[in-house]
């Protein structure tokens, strides 16, 4: 199986394992320079500072 998301369309995605068996899945992505994620319902968005990633509320300031 093979699925898509379009990047910053607000709550792209989740995965549910519904079986008893275990799942692997991969994931491939682009981590530009510039990159990063929010979390549409929550306070958090996750931004690479210096390399690493960092997690901070909406407004920019850290945990």
């Amino acid at each position: 199986m093979c699925a898509g998301f379009r990047a910053g369309t607000g709550n792209g995605h989740r995965l549910i394992n519904e079986t008893d068996s275990d799942v692997i899945y991969l994931e491939i992505g682009d981590r530009t320079a510039a990159d990063e994620c929010t979390y549409p319902d929550d306070d958090l968005k996750a931004m690479r500072v210096d390399g690493t990633w960092k997690p901070l509320h909406k407004d920019g300031t850290p945990y």
